[in-house]
């Protein structure tokens, strides 16, 4: 073994070694194996999960992010927005380009629908809190690919450990299929009761569709009902 080699071995060793002390005073005893992209099972990463004890903190240590492809292309990373302690959480499936231009949830037509259905409810943005799955606006706005949501999820689940709400609303397809991991159509997933992180979970359609399938506010109504009940009890 060269001199050069032995140096280099003996560095990666210690960096390693570095790394386990890091983990076991985080209270991590065991190293996951595979799955998961490079840059998830970084200490800094790692780090961020466990210190981000405020919503505000939160958007700081994401500030900058560029752990998947889509931190390259954004104008604004679109954290979320509301009342902190809401007991109400919306969770949509990604910022579209007015959102992405302006760093704010649910803007335009489909953001003024869903406060109008806010309002039926006697409640207004400031009384819940809104987010996506992904924080970046996929190009074309396509849907999120999986690692993609891999890479981003685990941020969405710091919001709500945070937030603590007492329920969700999934809007859409999309942010229904990724949190409740099925591919059943949003038709047959609305109107019933699922649950996500522990914390009961209502999906409904979204306020884009609606403004293409006016009917289908009859349905939302209903399930928003359920979440109005819910509430209150």
């Amino acid at each position: 073994m060269t001199e050069k080699l032995y140096h280099d071995c003996h560095e990666l060793i210690s960096q390693g070694r570095a790394l386990l002390e890091d983990l076991q005073s985080w209270g991590i005893s065991t190293v996951p194996h595979g799955g998961r992209p490079a840059e998830m099972s970084s200490p800094e990463v790692l780090a961020e999960r466990l210190e981000a004890a405020t919503l505000d903190h939160l958007q700081t240590l994401m500030a900058g992010c560029t752990r998947c492809p889509l931190g390259e292309k954004r104008k604004s990373l679109v954290f979320g927005a509301g009342n902190p302690q809401a007991e109400l959480v919306l969770v949509g499936e990604a910022p579209g380009r007015e959102e992405d231009e302006k760093g704010f949830p649910f803007v335009g037509e489909a953001g003024r629908l869903l406060e109008k259905i806010l309002f039926a409810m006697q409640m207004t943005r400031d009384d819940v809190y809104i987010c996506n799955v992904i924080k970046c606006r996929p190009p074309q706005n396509r849907d999120p690919e999986a690692q993609e949501i891999e890479t981003c999820e685990p941020f969405l689940k710091q919001q709500l450990e945070i937030i603590k709400p007492k329920l969700i609303i999934a809007l859409g397809r999309f942010a229904a299929q990724t949190l409740l991991r099925t591919k059943a159509p949003i038709s047959r997933l609305r109107g019933h009761w699922h649950e996500y992180e522990g914390v009961p979970l209502m999906p409904t359609f979204h306020p884009a569709y609606l403004l293409r399938n006016p009917a289908g506010k009859r349905e939302v109504w209903e399930d928003m009902k359920q979440v109005m009940r819910r509430l209150k009890a």
